[in-house]
């Protein structure tokens, strides 16, 4: 069986030493090779040829996202990011994300030694799924600005009504973040509310959210627990938290609290879909979007039965095709679709609607 190959960026001696360890205990991956910073790095990259790297942010000669970058503008490949759980740690991970990093891995401030051991079968199972991503070249910065004025003003409009009615419900894990992001730019201010599950640690989902609602028509923030679901509005589940949907009265709720894993998860796309399924029935349009596992996939089967019309991301375009493949076997697809034509299908349907119920 051919290994996983992986050099791992870091400037602790401490850590390249602990995550080494931890990848050669693993019968199906090997550590090639253990890189102080990025420029040692380049030089290794281009010598041993690795599967996976696993990457620091704060390095020396070079900071691990300019490194980030230049690598997936000329060499892409799946790189694992390592972050610290700090605010500047978590605004950093996003924009690696952002950059094309399949995936992070949480790296503890204190007890380092205790924290990766701790973390390793995360470690693990995260390089093994960024082994079996599709990597795309990222584009470059003009090209990426210029994709991103274009979705900043959506062309859609939904004739002025206001959905109160409606709601869009969106699970992701691995590849999610910057899908999540392709769906929310193309959306006008009036959409329904929204409510989505990105499987994320505490302390990542705040900078998130607050990165999506600086490029979106519509609001985006971390969901509150008893806050009313509004339109034009879409909520996070927070990091570490189950998030559900709940009614009060002719309203939509959050709720937010501190729940079992689900499906190894929390939060997990698996509670919030079945709330939909039992909240909002035919009124909901369910999204299940890349990711590894089958969190979620029941419960969109659950919520097509009570009526909705979901939409899932087509193999072609996913970073890891495990979400929607088990969300497709469950026969929970109402339309399986490339990313980018899932928020012009979305449109068209609530288009449609509206049409239907205008007064």
């Amino acid at each position: 069986m051919k290994k996983i190959r992986v050099i791992v960026v870091d400037d602790s001696a401490l850590v390249r030493s602990l995550l080494s360890e931890i990848i050669n205990r693993q019968g199906d991956m090997e550590c090639v090779g253990a890189a102080s910073d990025p420029l040692v790095a380049r030089e290794m990259i281009r010598e041993l040829n690795p599967d996976v790297i696993t990457l620091d942010i704060e390095m020396p000669r070079m900071d691990g996202i300019d490194f980030l970058g230049r690598l997936m503008r000329l060499r892409p490949m799946p790189v694992l990011m390592i972050s610290t759980l700090t605010e500047r740690g978590a605004e950093v991970t996003m924009k690696a994300l952002e950059l094309g990093a399949v995936d992070f891995i949480a790296k503890p401030r204190i007890g380092v030694a205790d924290g990766l051991s701790e973390l390793s079968h995360e470690i693990v199972d995260k390089v093994r799924i960024a082994a079996a991503a599709k990597i795309k070249r990222t584009l470059t910065p003009s090209a990426s600005a210029s994709a991103l004025a274009s979705k900043a003003s959506p062309s859609t409009s939904l004739v002025g009504r206001v959905f109160t009615e409606k709601l869009i419900v969106m699970g992701a894990s691995t590849g999610g973040t910057e899908a999540i992001k392709e769906i929310l730019t193309k959306l006008p201010a009036n959409s329904p509310g929204i409510v989505i599950t990105q499987h994320m640690p505490p302390g990542f989902t705040t900078s998130f959210a607050a990165r999506l609602n600086g490029l979106c028509q519509i609001a985006v923030q971390e969901a509150v627990h008893g806050e009313r679901i509004l339109p034009g509005h879409a909520y996070i589940a927070p990091g570490g938290k189950q998030f559900r949907i709940d009614r009060s009265g002719a309203n939509y709720v959050a709720v937010v609290e501190d729940g079992e894993p689900v499906n190894r998860h929390r939060p997990s796309v698996e509670v919030l879909f079945r709330s939909a399924a039992n909240v909002v029935g035919r009124n909901a349009f369910g999204i299940m979007l890349t990711g590894m596992g089958n969190d979620g996939a029941k419960a969109m089967r659950e919520m097509k039965d009570a009526g909705s019309y979901n939409f899932v991301q087509d193999e072609a375009s996913c970073i890891v095709f495990g979400m929607p493949k088990e969300a497709i076997a469950h026969g929970a697809a109402d339309e399986i679709l490339p990313l980018n034509a899932i928020a012009p299908a979305l449109l068209a349907k609530l288009g449609a609607s509206a049409d239907r119920y205008r007064i």
